[in-house]
């Protein structure tokens, strides 16, 4: 029986006067989720998220969602951001980077990562506007925005075009999960991935 490394897997909480987070990950799974955040579209992004990177999922988030979506969002950014950081902390054999076009029906974005321990979100994406149902996609940017501060990665989303609000959002989360798969993947021969011998 194959042992299980647990290197890239991470459980973390985080609880505020606003929301209580929890989240695991582990980037070597199958694609399987458990999403509750109260927020439906949201839980329905975050699979997404999960099933095309591959990568096992569990989020469980309570928030003032009477008060606005804006915490849970960002909180769950936080939470999801740091669990990524602690996967990748040992960068040697990883692509590092990675890239995705990905269409979805009417919309079509183009996503790309570098694991390099510098925090840079570049998010292009003005077609995405409006809401899908109560969920009001500028949030998007927000979990995005946090997401990236805390896993300390450089993620590029450009939203190239799309009118239905509902296939922008979901294009966006599957291209950025589409690029992490590629970018995590282990390469034996790859080394560190870096001229200065560490990330």
């Amino acid at each position: 029986m194959k042992e299980i490394d647990k290197s890239r897997m991470a459980q973390l909480s985080r609880k505020t006067n606003e929301t209580d987070v929890y989240v695991s990950l582990n980037l070597d799974g199958s694609g399987t989720y458990e999403i509750d955040t109260g927020i439906p579209f949201f839980d329905h992004m975050l699979e997404q998220l999960s099933r095309h990177s591959g990568f096992d999922l569990t989020v469980k988030a309570r928030g003032d969602i009477q008060v606005d979506l804006h915490h849970t969002l960002e909180d769950v950014g936080i939470v999801l951001g740091k669990a990524l950081y602690e996967c990748t902390r040992d960068k040697t054999g990883i692509a590092r980077y990675g890239s995705t076009m990905l269409p979805m029906d009417d919309s079509l974005c183009i996503a790309a990562v570098d694991f390099c321990g510098r925090a840079n979100l570049v998010y292009n994406c003005g077609p995405l506007q409006g809401n899908v149902g109560d969920f009001d996609t500028e949030n998007i940017k927000e979990f995005f925005k946090a997401f990236v501060s805390n896993s300390a990665i450089t993620l590029h989303i450009n939203l190239m075009y799309g009118e239905n609000a509902h296939h922008n959002a979901e294009c966006i989360f599957k291209a950025v999960a589409r690029t992490f798969k590629e970018a995590l993947r282990i390469d034996g021969s790859q080394g560190m991935p870096s001229t200065k011998g560490c990330l």
